[in-house]
């Protein structure tokens, strides 16, 4: 196994240097976007809205930190919710398995916390009616207030691991403000998911309608964020292996 994780490392050390395929991930990931290609695809019956790279590497990185509480901006249609919620279902049951313990599905150890500033009624209801309901809570409002980062932070005193994901608006200074209030709550070996930091890589073209653009964007905000809070760093190995991915640069792993 040692051999196979080197030669993996290996392989995914060449792909940064490799121009060509760089450019044809980079044509396909911009065609994706025109084309909505990410919203193919749904979990557990909810849609999820992203690429299936970073939906296996979210998975890997959930698995790694085992997590006691996730933390996402932005909920939509609540497919995201619903992924963090059976992960988090899967981890219980594994300590349940190692433990020797019995789950109670009404009062689960671990959480997911959505917060959207606004949870549409039939998403809601939708989400309600899910078999994972009992492991997700939902807060309505806007995310980049004092009084939102503040009930936020309230929630999450009573967890030891908390990884958070920022998918909500995709302007430099939301997500700003989003870095500023909760990558502190993200514990040291976890990490703070930045989403769609690929929007500096595409032509403006490709978000006529929307705020965002080059120059103004998840990976600009990101960039700043980094350069005053050196306790936080890319995870490269994610960035570099996944090529088909709406986060390069967005993998942030804070220092243990």
């Amino acid at each position: 196994m040692a051999q196979f994780q080197q030669e993996r490392r290996d392989f995914i050390a060449g792909y940064k240097g490799d121009a060509e395929w760089q450019a044809q991930a980079l044509a396909f990931v911009t065609r994706a976007f025109n084309q909505k290609y990410m919203y193919n695809f749904d979990w557990l019956g909810r849609p999820l809205i992203q690429f299936p790279a970073d939906i296996v590497a979210y998975q890997e990185v959930v698995a790694a930190v085992k997590p006691d509480l996730i933390i996402e901006t932005g909920i939509a249609h609540g497919g995201s919710l619903i992924l963090s919620a059976s992960l988090l279902a899967m981890l219980d049951y594994a300590d349940a398995v190692a433990d020797g313990t019995t789950l109670d599905p009404a009062n689960p150890k671990r959480k997911v916390l959505g917060i959207d500033i606004d949870i549409r009624s039939h998403n809601r209801d939708a989400i309600d009616a899910h078999p994972m309901r009992s492991r997700i809570e939902m807060f309505e409002g806007s995310s980049i207030t004092d009084e939102m980062a503040e009930k936020v932070r309230e929630y999450a005193a009573g967890y030891e691991r908390v990884l958070v994901s920022l998918d909500s608006n995709h302007t430099h200074e939301h997500v700003q403000k989003e870095l500023g209030y909760y990558a502190p709550l993200v514990t040291p070996g976890s990490y703070c998911l930045v989403f769609d930091t690929i929007v500096e890589d595409m032509d403006d073209s490709v978000f006529p309608d929307r705020p965002w653009s080059q120059g103004d964007n998840p990976k600009t905000a990101v960039w700043e964020f980094l350069k005053e809070n050196p306790d936080f760093e890319i995870d490269q190995e994610i960035n570099d292996k996944l090529l088909i991915s709406a986060v390069p640069d967005g993998w942030l792993r804070r220092k243990a």
